[in-house]
């Protein structure tokens, strides 16, 4: 290694020193009484985009008709692999 990267090794290890030391020191937590945090929310939620009625009607449609045709494919899966279990153990009883 030569003096250079001595030198700059040396200035890292400083560095972490000094943030070793300043992380130690205790954080002041921010109290906040629950007003103002009733209030922040309600300044947050002011910046959401909120769905129209019809846009809320056709997610609310969509979710129920993936759902349904997830929960029959699913059902007649099951169906199936329980029928075909069954004529293996038939066939080999």
């Amino acid at each position: 290694m030569n003096r250079e990267m001595r030198r700059l090794q040396a200035k890292e290890e400083e560095r972490a020193k000094k943030k070793r030391k300043e992380g130690a020191r205790p954080q002041k937590k921010e109290r906040t009484g629950f007003r103002q945090f009733v209030r922040e929310v309600r300044q947050e939620l002011k910046k959401v985009a909120w769905p129209s009625h019809q846009e809320l009607t056709t997610y609310t449609v969509v979710v129920l008709a993936t759902t349904t045709v997830l929960t029959l494919v699913i059902f007649g899966m099951d169906w199936v692999f329980k029928a075909g279990f069954i004529k293996i153990l038939e066939r080999a009883g």
